[in-house]
């Protein structure tokens, strides 16, 4: 059993989904906005969240700003735009269906990406490798201003790591690890930590 959560403003909407899944699906939760959607994931911990891309109080970038790590995501809108599916694929949706998919092809996509593989139309495909072909070389760019060290600090501290976490895996003194912080921070001109995260997060680096 696939066990799902359907994020979505519209309960019509949702009840057709729930109505189109075969038997090997499990609703295990519903919201129709921001705050439902990231208490309902964190309380079913689903297997997939099929995630509508705009929402009242905020939109599925929110969700999943909140809610990364565990499950996977699996954005579902009206919209083609490309600004829409780069957005939530940079914060980590595994894929990206328009609303007029049929009920068969929703289903298959979310068994797709509870298999862990990545699910686009051919043209929201190429909206994806074209962000992403120019993000690499932005991000190879970056990380050329930083030190093999100051790497190391960054690509921790970006986990979640504390200074003295950091320090203890690279056999340095917490002292050192801020000094190699302050250096991470001015070269890709961030201010903190949690942008620290974003920046790394939307890069694919972990």
């Amino acid at each position: 059993m696939i066990r799902l959560v359907i994020v979505d403003d519209h309960e019509l909407v949702r009840a057709g989904i729930r109505g189109g899944l075969p038997g090997d699906f499990e609703v295990v939760g519903e919201a129709a906005d921001v705050t439902q959607a990231v208490a309902v994931i964190r309380v079913t911990h689903p297997d997939v969240v099929l995630l509508d891309v705009h929402l009242p109080g905020g939109n599925a970038q929110e969700v999943l700003r909140q809610c990364h790590g565990g499950s996977k995501f699996l954005a579902l809108s009206v919209s083609d735009a490309s600004e829409d599916v780069i957005g939530v694929v940079r914060l980590g949706a595994r894929g990206y269906v328009t609303k007029d998919i049929t009920a068969q092809a929703l289903a298959d996509a979310i068994r797709q990406v509870d298999a862990g593989d990545a699910v686009f139309s051919p043209r929201l495909a190429g909206f994806v490798l074209d962000a992403f072909t120019g993000a690499a070389a932005k991000t190879d760019d970056e990380l050329d201003r930083l030190t093999a060290r100051e790497r190391d600090v960054m690509r921790l501290i970006a986990r979640g790591y504390t200074y003295r976490e950091v320090a203890d895996e690279l056999f340095v003194s917490v002292k050192t690890v801020e000094t190699h912080m302050s250096a991470v921070l001015r070269k890709l001109q961030l201010s903190n930590r949690r942008e620290l995260a974003r920046w790394a997060r939307g890069r694919g680096i972990e």
